[in-house]
């Protein structure tokens, strides 16, 4: 099976107490089994940044593939950020598939997700706590969700590794954009440092 056409995903992030890139396991839920690797790819000016100013304004880019040394099937790019982000969403050959951008204001953290062409195309809606949050399309029909997962408090108090389940409710063209608005979730509101 093809990794953008899973219903569900463990996201693992690798544990760093002094990372200067996230890199993130996808698993299969039920078998604990590796399907995909996101792994962020910094040029040396934004890594030396990082040890200065907290890596949330940067620039990044996560390339998600089915394995070490794969090819990417899924690119998330996000430019400086100042207000707001916005991230960019290409298939592995570069080629648009759409933008997440921040909403401005939200308890819990969402974005609005915008097809290749700039129209509305999903959102997705945080509850208080950050921790768990839906993907709706235009009708607030759930497509899916993403839950975080409990680590155990060393894990939780310790480092800023987050895991996630994601569950999309029918694989359809647009599961590359909700799995790629699951990454964007720890990329822009958890990663603090």
């Amino acid at each position: 099976m093809h990794l953008l056409d899973r219903h569900l995903l463990f996201v693992r992030e690798h544990v760093g107490l002094f990372k200067l890139s996230g890199a993130y396991d996808l698993l299969d839920p039920q078998s604990g089994q590796p399907v995909g690797l996101a792994q962020e790819v910094l040029p040396g000016w934004v890594k030396f940044l990082r040890l200065l100013v907290k890596k949330q304004g940067l620039p990044t880019r996560v390339e998600v593939a089915a394995g070490e040394g794969q090819p990417a099937v899924l690119v998330l790019k996000r430019g400086f950020t100042f207000l707001r982000a916005q991230v960019e969403v290409l298939d592995g050959a570069g080629v648009k598939l759409g933008t997440l951008r921040a909403k401005l204001f939200s308890l819990g953290g969402g974005f609005h997700v915008f097809s290749a062409d700039g129209q509305p195309f999903a959102e997705v809606k945080g509850d208080w706590k950050g921790w768990n949050f839906k993907l709706l399309d235009l009708n607030a029909g759930e497509m899916g969700t993403v839950t975080k997962k409990w680590a155990g408090l060393g894990r939780e108090l310790f480092t800023s590794a987050d895991n996630y389940v994601i569950e999309v409710r029918e694989v359809a063209a647009g599961n590359a954009l909700l799995l790629a608005a699951a990454l964007a979730i720890d990329l822009v509101f958890k990663e603090r440092s």
